[in-house]
Parts: structure tokens; sequence; C-alpha cells
């Protein structure tokens, strides 16, 4: 049996896919969810074979709610925006359905999930993979997940951010809050003009600087309003200077 929940905040396009799922028998429905939310809830708890998650939802997006979640299974995206498309297949869905979804796409989204499923491809997989947003798009919040609670930290709240082993500390004005992800990525999805990689271990926000004083061997030292400090490198100097004009 293919366990399989639905998410979507409108009523109307879940009771279509129900519907739609109703002419396969080996398919079993275990939860429908109104938002993100429920819907990373449901997938931790019950281990779905298969997700059909909305992407423009309240709360928590589609591709946020993926941020969450330690294992995905395999998505069909369904939405009314066809922009989202081409982010959808960079996070390796099996399809994406734009609504209204008539009944052939669905079918044709269901194929190409039963030649994965059955061929035991790979899952979605990690968080970093699912995480992954195009070079063109600015992060505009960072969900974080502590335990069972989960925070939406606006990047305008964020300080710095600092690596730390296979994390990366998000510092902000109300406290210290762990990601699983790489500065790497930080560094693509963040406004450029708004923080800066200085150092290997940081990426600051420019408008959170207060004083750079110099260090031996072309290395420097940065005061934020905090009062903290964080290193900068030779490299991450100049990409500072670049950004706020000296």
């Amino acid at each position: 049996m293919i366990k399989t929940i639905v998410i979507d905040d409108e009523p109307l396009a879940r009771m279509i896919i129900t519907e739609y799922l109703k002419q396969h028998a080996d398919v079993a429905i275990v939860a429908e969810c109104g938002d993100g939310f429920e819907g990373a809830k449901a997938i931790q708890q019950l281990q779905p074979d298969l997700v059909f998650l909305d992407i423009q939802m309240p709360k928590l997006t589609g591709f946020e709610m993926l941020e969450i979640v330690d294992e995905m299974p395999n998505v069909i995206f369904t939405t009314a925006f066809d922009e989202f498309a081409i982010k959808a297949f960079e996070k390796n869905a099996i399809d994406y359905l734009l609504k209204p979804i008539s009944r052939d796409r669905f079918e044709q989204a269901i194929t190409k999930f039963r030649n994965n499923f059955v061929n035991s491809v790979p899952k979605v997989g990690t968080i970093e993979k699912v995480n992954a947003i195009t070079e063109e798009e600015s992060l505009e919040r960072i969900v974080v997940k502590n335990g069972t609670q989960i925070k939406i930290i606006p990047v305008q709240q964020v300080n710095f951010l600092e690596a730390y082993d296979d994390y990366v500390k998000i510092h902000t004005k109300d406290g210290v809050f762990l990601k699983n992800k790489t500065m790497s990525s930080f560094e693509k999805q963040l406004d450029p003009k708004q923080f800066v990689r200085v150092h290997r271990s940081f990426i600051a926000k420019v408008d959170q600087l207060a004083k750079i004083e110099p260090m031996e061997k072309e290395s420097y030292i940065a005061t934020l309003l905090t009062g903290e400090k964080i290193n900068i490198s030779k490299s991450g100097y100049a990409r500072l200077k670049q950004i706020i004009g000296l």
C-alpha cells in the first residue's frame, strides 16, 4: 500500500486530489493537512511514500515546510502559479501539477511516481538537498526547528551567521538558533547587499557592523552593534569593501 498525504490550504483542492486517488486501490490517504505545520508533523509521524504538496500556503509555504522535515518522501507539487515550476524540479519533485488539475495530467504524475517507486529511486533526500534556492532569489526568512517548536526568523532580525560543525548558528536579537545547512548555501541565498561572507566561519549583516579594526597578517576583526566580535579574512575584507564602498 502506498501511504499518501495531501497538504493544501484549499479544501476544494484536497477534495479533487482525494477524488482522483480513489481510482487507485493501492493508494491509502493517511492524512489531509491544511497548512505546512500540520503537514510537517504528519510527515514525521506517518512517514508517507508520497506527498501532494501545495506551494502557496499561509504560515509556511510548501518549500519552507520541506526545510523542517528530516527526510522527505516523494513529492508532487500542486499550485496555481506556474512561476514555481523550475524551483520545484530543482528540488527533485516527481512532478508539478498546475491548478486546476485535470484527471489526465494527474494520472501522468501518478505514473511518474510509480516508475520511481517501483524502481526504488531514492527519496527526495536530505534537508540540504531540498532546501536549495535558485541564486536569482533572495532569502526573506529562515525556518528553524527546535525539538517540536518551529520558529520563522525574518532575515531583518539576523545579526550574523556563524559556522558550527555541520550546522550554522543564526545570531538574532532573540537568541541563537541552529540550522542544519551549510554556510555556502546561506551565502548564495541571502541578499549580497545585506549579507557578506567575511570569513569562512562568518557571514556579516552589513547594517550591524559598528567598527572594523586591523589585526596581524592582513586579517581584521569587526565589532557589531550588539558588542559581539567576528573575524574578517583578507578576502572577506575585500568583498566587504566593495559593498560598503570603502
